[in-house]
């Protein structure tokens, strides 16, 4: 047993060292026979561009008619097992999509879950669409989608994280190759504020030197442009107030501080020094309205691609997202409607150069069915260049950082209610909880929601893949900002850390895990059946539970030295099958999972408790626990031995300690510490009339 454990304990410590010495590699481009496996006939494929997987797309005849590439060279997005997803695409000379094919990637959710097919149909979308034109993943809201600018893009229902990290990879790499290309401009990073650079600002300032440049549109200048038109002389307003102003817009890059600092108030700069530091390739864009138009439509959404306002530069679309802030400007500022919206500049976008906001204004012609008339207002920013440091020459970050998703905002809100309802009830309430007559419903139906909304619905089931692709991405100095594609599941993540330090890792292991609520359910139907109940002997069950850290220092050294058989490697959870897919899968993946439930109806989770390499990953976590919560008296265990038969999870000790490592935070415990009629030392004592 001793030499097991040293011998863990070495594998553990190689491990954790590999962190530091494992040298990067980079993934190399295809050779030209592999290439042209993705090109489809008449096509042909010319003579490279670069040595970053750019070829020349040729027609039949042999002229050069567009550009074909690899997304995982020019825009190497990692996606939640810490690998590019790689595509093949092909554009026109005009920047039109031919084609996008998936070429390869290891997401958990497509390896074997839902199967590539719902990848490769989504990748089918882009066929047509323009990289000139504003493309977002999701569904417009309400009637969003009458007059705008934007396409939407059907996502893939369980994956949209995924697929968002395949679509701003596609639009990374398609933007670089043309600007490069066909834009004449220079493919190099853009510049970014100057951190450091401070001058003593203020809104008479701002305005003056033209860093916060105005658009005015009368109402006559917006009728003239419908002129001639179905549309023209149907705005009432318009024609009976033809001075006022339809649009009187002022735009402002808040990027460099020293700006920000002169145009916000304190508690909107504090919003978004969180934002920057999330996020520190965000550029921020103050717009504040005090004309008719208003920027975005009545059924907005916060968080979301403004509806009625783009922006391109070098004519190529600006990805724009309300930064979902409320505003609150310094004395002196404009009236008006204010918003923060943000770009990326990880997507090519450059403050320092000229950019272009474009505003739509609509109007409505008929009742029933009425038509859109739409015209487009255009301003232009010029930013001042002292504020920013060029970047030329030096690496841009690639890796993508999405906030939530707006198809989340109920699903986050309800998430966090009853998180925070979760962490207060066992904070200030366990005691409450633990009666006995209370305990077994309650416990049951916070399972229940666990599993069908959290697990289910949520898609919130943790897994160790999060663990070993955050491993992976430190070993090659990315990004971790991938995290965030996935919120809900993040939000799970930060309860669970939280959980750590009140309780150890028994939070989410005993009350927020879907598959361990599975098996506590598949428990109680095998009691309710009369099944006979298999209780491990206690030196065989310390033995076993030391099997889920090797499962665990297994699965780290895939990650790190063979990186490609980590997701397949990672279904020694099965989570995926249980919860992420609902049983929908290859037979041998359902029966492993099934085994595992029907395992659990006689053997209280057994799973859990020797072989979740995510419950190591929780028990280790577990260490940052700064109090133990049990209480305990000096007769537990010594004479009295009630809590640690009654333990299912065996992680009472003989001398009555608890092993907070192996504690599920199941209250059984507690319910018979508190409880008179069952605690030895309470029942004594009431005996001989004496304190306990």
């Amino acid at each position: 047993m001793r030499l097991m454990l040293n011998a863990l304990r070495s594998l553990l410590v190689v491990l954790l060292l590999s962190l530091f010495s494992t040298q990067i590699t980079h993934a190399e481009t295809m050779t030209r026979e592999q290439m042209s496996e993705y090109v489809s006939a008449p096509m042909a494929l010319g003579d490279p561009v670069n040595d970053r997987g750019v070829w020349e797309l040729l027609n039949s005849g042999g002229a050069h008619v567009g550009y074909v590439f690899e997304t995982g060279m020019l825009a190497p997005l990692p996606g939640f097992a810490g690998e590019p997803i790689n595509m093949f695409v092909a554009i026109d000379l005009e920047g039109r999509f031919i084609d996008v094919r998936l070429i390869s990637h290891h997401e958990p959710i497509f390896v074997s879950g839902l199967g590539e097919a719902p990848l490769r149909a989504f990748l089918e979308q882009y066929r047509g669409l323009s990289i000139s034109q504003p493309i977002v993943v999701g569904t417009p809201y309400g009637n969003a989608s009458d007059g705008s600018a934007l396409v939407y893009l059907d996502g893939v229902t369980k994956a949209t994280a995924s697929v968002r990290i395949a679509h701003e990879s596609i639009l990374a790499a398609t933007r670089t190759v043309a600007q490069e290309k066909m834009q004449g401009v220079a493919s190099v990073p853009p510049a970014t504020p100057n951190m450091t650079y401070h001058e003593d600002l203020d809104w008479p300032r701002l305005i003056e030197e033209g860093l916060a440049q105005n658009i005015r549109v009368t109402n006559a200048e917006v009728e003239a442009a419908f002129e001639g038109t179905p549309f023209a002389r149907t705005d009432v307003e318009a024609l009976s107030d033809p001075d006022g102003a339809y649009l009187d817009l002022w735009m402002l890059d808040i990027g460099p501080p020293t700006i920000a600092r002169a145009a916000l108030g304190q508690d909107t700069i504090d919003q978004l020094d969180v934002l920057q530091r999330l996020v520190p390739s965000s550029e921020m864009i103050l717009l504040i309205e005090n004309g008719r138009h208003g920027l975005v439509g009545p059924d907005f959404v916060r968080n979301t691609s403004p509806d009625w306002v783009s922006a391109t530069q070098d004519g190529l679309p600006i990805q724009l997202r309300d930064a979902d802030v409320s505003v609150d400007l310094t004395s002196g500022g404009p009236d008006g409607f204010a918003m923060i919206l943000r770009t990326d500049r990880r997507l090519g976008f450059d403050p320092s150069r000229d950019w272009v906001l474009h505003i739509d204004a609509l109007r409505e012609r008929g009742v029933f069915q009425p038509e859109i008339g739409r015209i487009t207002l255009d301003a232009e920013y010029i930013a001042a260049p002292r504020f920013f440091i060029s970047n030329t020459g030096q690496p841009i970050e690639t890796s993508p950082l999405k906030e939530a998703l707006r198809n989340r905002q109920t699903d986050l809100i309800v998430g966090a209610i009853f998180v925070t309802v979760l962490l207060v009830v066992l904070g200030f309430g366990q005691s409450w909880i633990a009666k006995k007559a209370r305990l077994t419903p309650v416990r049951l139906s916070i399972l229940a929601f666990v599993t069908v909304f959290v697990g289910w619905w949520g898609q919130g089931q943790l897994s160790i893949v999060t663990v070993t692709g955050v491993l992976q991405a430190l070993v090659k100095d990315q990004s971790m900002e991938f995290l965030l594609y996935d919120p809900f599941s993040l939000l799970i993540w930060g309860a669970a850390i939280v959980g750590f330090v009140l309780w150890g890792r028994g939070l989410f292991c005993g009350w927020m895990c879907p598959f361990g609520a599975l098996q506590e359910f598949a428990h109680h139907l095998g009691r309710l059946l009369r099944l006979p109940q298999v209780k491990v002997p206690d030196r065989w069950d310390s033995r076993l539970k030391w099997v889920k850290f090797l499962v665990l220092g297994t699965l780290i050294g895939v990650a790190l030295f063979a990186p490609s058989y980590s997701v397949k490697a990672a279904e020694v959870e099965p989570f995926k099958t249980a919860i992420s897919v609902f049983f929908v899968r290859n037979w041998y993946y359902v029966a492993y999972a099934v085994f595992w439930l029907l395992l659990g109806m006689v053997i209280f989770k057994g799973f859990c408790r020797y072989v979740c390499p995510l419950g190591a990953f929780m028990a280790i976590g577990g260490l940052l626990r700064g109090r133990n919560w049990i209480e305990r008296r000096e007769a537990c265990g010594s004479p009295c031995q009630l809590c640690k038969v009654r333990c299912n999870y065996n992680a009472i000790k003989k001398d009555g300690a608890i092993a907070y490592s192996e504690c599920f935070q199941c209250l059984d415990c507690v319910q018979i510490f508190d409880d008179r009629k069952q605690c030895v030392p309470l029942i004594l004592a009431d005996r001989k009339g004496a304190k306990p």
